[in-house]
């Protein structure tokens, strides 16, 4: 008998999270390798302040904290790799986040404290699971060959990147090539290093840091290499848990559409289906948040395998209409808007990117509080408006389509698929769609929900929620016509000015 049914009984009253496998799923948050250490002063980088780190997630909805351990460095002292305050013949940082970073990673060494054992000893203490999380392929700062943040493999070994030369037309052009053995040789041993040193709940290998591993054209191909490389993930972690008797668990974050998994050497399916993930994570990579993961697709192709995965999409910190357009960081409504829809495409739990306590957390500290003592459970989410925009997919394959939708010329009209989760029965539901000019013809724009027409409403006087945007229009959506999943938006051509165009569209939804 399927245990989903049930799940969505205990959603329906009320119990936020479900108990899968003896284990509470609620809210994933990632700390990357540096914030800890570039958000707090020298004075904290005790035993008193990693312990305070952690307890202010305990007795909230978080459930588990991935502890992301490095970038090309480690920011602990590692045998596998330079330590992020190891600068050899490299300058000092030139920022003040970057000195504090190698300041108080240095520190807490120097005091014998290593962070990660004691965040893990101490997510114990307080009921919270306790992984790792090890980014496999982190770019940052690349177009500057001496930043301090580059370990000695990468800057000895140009041979080795994606696409060797200089200058680089992007950052992921100096993405290590995992087709190369001393590539994969090299992550496998800091893999072997983190399994052996640590004795966290599972380890995550982070994909999607930077998502782009392999020569142009040979990212396909390269699915078998990372294929074998998680074999013997899988194998080294059944080893050390057999050894310390308690189970070891392997996720892994790829991109947002099974088929970019696929066409990007990433083939997150297979890996569910030999066995060698517990934990999936779909999700893009940062330039947006993806308002319309395909869970349900990501089911029908895992097929069995889906009942031994934990499905958890993630959000990122941003959203942005289109690939060149203005990013804004996302707001609760447009985090629950994203939950309602997670949840009505059969997710397991949900994970969150770049939503640590400070620096790129996308909201004010009060509503951090919120987020993480209230949850996005459906429950809590049939209190609250959200808000569900148009983006886009930000990591596909070359010549791919992202479904990018944005922006249109009013005069050609536009076609919008939102999912807007789970709709309330008493719920008011209102298209906004923001123009980059005030610029008006005659007559009125002719908007539809799933074919029936939405009055139009009073402008939005405030524009500032949508990016680009210097006029939004509202239109009122027949209640009885909207459903759950998703609602296909019509705008017909308009004989307007040429020159407007839609840079912004979403529906929200009103309790």
């Amino acid at each position: 008998m399927s245990i989903r049914p049930l799940l969505g009984f205990l959603f329906l009253i009320g119990v936020t999270f479900p108990l899968v496998g003896g284990e509470r799923l609620g809210l994933v948050i990632n700390e990357d390798n540096s914030h800890f250490y570039t958000s707090r002063p020298a004075e904290e980088m005790s035993l008193e302040g990693l312990q305070a780190f952690v307890d202010q997630y305990a007795d909230t909805e978080v459930s588990h904290l991935f502890l992301s351990t490095n970038s090309m460095k480690t920011s602990f002292a590692s045998y596998a790799r330079e330590a992020i305050w190891e600068l050899g013949d490299q300058a000092p940082p030139a920022t003040a986040n970057g000195r504090r970073w190698v300041a108080n990673a240095r520190k807490l060494h120097e005091q014998g404290l290593d962070p990660y054992a004691v965040w893990i000893a101490r997510c114990r203490e307080v009921g919270i699971s306790p992984w790792l999380s090890m980014r496999m392929n982190d770019v940052h700062n690349v177009p500057d060959v001496t930043s301090y943040m580059h370990d000695s493999f990468w800057r000895e070994n140009p041979d080795l990147w994606r696409i060797p030369g200089d200058p680089p037309d992007d950052w992921t052009d100096r993405a290590l090539d995992y087709h190369q053995p001393a590539v994969r040789e090299h992550a496998m041993a800091l893999v072997r290093e983190l399994l052996m040193r640590y004795q966290p709940d599972g380890l995550e290998l982070d994909w999607m840091r930077f998502g782009w591993h392999f020569r142009p054209g040979e990212e396909a191909r390269g699915g078998e290499v990372l294929t074998e490389f998680m074999r013997e993930v899988r194998a080294l972690a059944d080893r050390w848990a057999e050894r310390r008797g308690r189970p070891l668990k392997i996720a892994v974050r790829v991109p947002a559409h099974p088929g970019a998994a696929d066409g990007l050497g990433m083939p997150g399916v297979r890996w569910a289906q030999e066995g060698l993930i517990d934990m999936l994570v779909p999700c893009p990579f940062w330039t947006t948040s993806d308002y319309d993961i395909p869970l349900k697709l990501w089911r029908q192709r895992l097929g069995p395998a889906a009942a031994q995965v934990v499905l958890a999409p993630g959000i990122e910190y941003n959203m942005r209409a289109w690939p060149d357009g203005k990013n804004v960081p996302n707001t609760l409504e447009t985090v629950r808007g994203w939950a309602a829809m997670a949840w009505e495409q059969g997710a397991d739990q949900l994970y969150f990117f770049n939503y640590m306590d400070s620096q790129t957390l996308p909201f004010s500290h009060d509503d951090y509080r919120i987020m993480l003592e209230r949850g996005f459970g459906p429950a809590e989410l049939a209190r609250q408006s959200r808000r569900h925009p148009q983006t886009y997919r930000d990591t596909v394959p070359l010549g791919a389509d992202a479904e990018i939708k944005l922006p249109a010329p009013l005069t050609a009209g536009a076609e919008f698929a939102l999912n807007l989760g789970h709709i309330p029965s008493d719920a008011t539901t209102t298209l906004i769609l923001g123009l980059d000019s005030e610029a008006w013809g005659k007559g009125e724009p002719v908007v539809t929900v799933n074919g029936v027409r939405c009055p139009r409403m009073a402008d939005d006087e405030d524009v500032a929620p949508f990016p680009g945007t210097v006029r939004a229009l509202r239109f009122a959506c027949p209640g009885e016509e909207v459903v759950d999943g998703h609602n296909v938006f019509v705008v017909a051509p308009f004989d307007g000015a040429d020159a407007t165009q839609i840079v912004w569209a979403e529906a929200r939804i009103e309790p």
